[in-house]
């Protein structure tokens, strides 16, 4: 199978996002995403261990992957960079997932706001692929 674009990737229902530790070992999380102009979107709590992880490092993997994070067979992860974005972007994002997720965004994303009083403690991630030097590295 060829390596999926990021608008192709953005359709599925889920993505397992890998980042990674300080020693190199990748961790992976199944994630809602929503893509917008050649870039994937994330949403997720700010302090989850995948926001400390791309503070540190940017390096990021994705594949399309069932809501376990199991990747769909025959799929091939994409490399890239994530890159956490500034709160006033997080509206955006947010709005992005809404409209691809309707009522299932809505039921997570509603009564969690009301029990923290309004508040919402996420963050933003942008994911870009990574793109080829003129050698053709990475």
């Amino acid at each position: 199978m060829t390596t999926a674009t990021l608008d192709e990737l953005g359709r599925s229902p889920y993505i397992s996002l890998t980042t990674f530790r300080r020693d190199g070992t990748g961790v992976a999380t199944p994630v809602w995403c929503a893509a917008d102009d050649g870039v994937l979107y994330v949403w997720t709590r700010s302090d989850s261990w995948k926001v400390k992880r791309i503070r540190n490092n940017g390096r990021a993997t994705v594949v399309p992957c069932d809501v376990r994070g199991r990747p769909v067979a025959g799929a091939e992860p994409v490399e890239g960079t994530a890159r956490l974005l500034d709160p006033g972007e997080l509206a955006g994002v947010r709005g992005l997932l809404s409209r691809k997720y309707r009522w299932r965004f809505w039921l997570v994303d509603r009564p969690a706001a009301w029990a923290r009083l309004g508040k919402r403690p996420h963050t933003a991630i942008a994911f870009e692929r990574r793109l080829a030097g003129p050698s053709g590295s990475l």
